[in-house]
């Protein structure tokens, strides 16, 4: 049976959670990654999220990905593939470290793109981050044990914030 989907209040310590991760990922990575960015709901002060830090290590170019999917297998990350989403590469996190979901993308690729233009809108609208949150509560309690329901609810929202914060950007 899959494990239920659980959504919290927002955690301030997730961005310090973040950081003790990405000095880990840094230090295994060395000079690698262009950056090392917090993405997804618990990057977004007041978000309501799963208690999952989502991590962008962001390579300057594919001719890097080989080398960081090598470097992050040795670090103990399980190499998953692009889970169905082209211009990433998804690693499952060694079990010793606090929950977080580690992919590799590229700078201006479409999927860094997108995680970044949806944090930082969230991030500049409060009511927008409030809504989002209640939305979320709302799926998590309906789709309990089928992630794949909860997160197709969440693309229409999803969708309209990108639109819009690409206007604004």
């Amino acid at each position: 049976m899959p494990e239920p989907i659980i959504i919290v209040d927002y955690d301030p310590n997730w961005a310090v959670i973040f950081r003790k991760l990405r000095d880990r990922v840094s230090e295994s990575l060395d000079d690698l990654p262009y950056s090392i960015d917090h993405v997804g709901s618990t990057a977004i002060p007041g978000a309501a999220s799963k208690p999952i830090i989502d991590i962008d290590v962001v390579l300057k170019s594919a001719v890097d990905m080989p080398n960081a999917i090598r470097v992050l297998e040795k670090a103990g990350y399980k190499h998953l593939g692009d889970l169905g989403i082209t211009g990433r590469e998804a690693f499952g996190s060694p079990a010793d470290l606090p929950a977080h979901h580690l992919y590799v993308v590229l700078l201006g690729g479409r999927e860094y793109t997108r995680h970044v233009r949806f944090r930082n809108y969230l991030r500049r609208h409060p009511e927008e981050t409030e809504s989002y949150s209640i939305l979320k509560k709302s799926l998590a309690q309906k789709f309990r044990n089928d992630r794949e329901a909860y997160t197709e609810a969440k693309t229409t929202f999803i969708e309209a914030i990108l639109r819009q914060a690409g206007s604004t950007e």
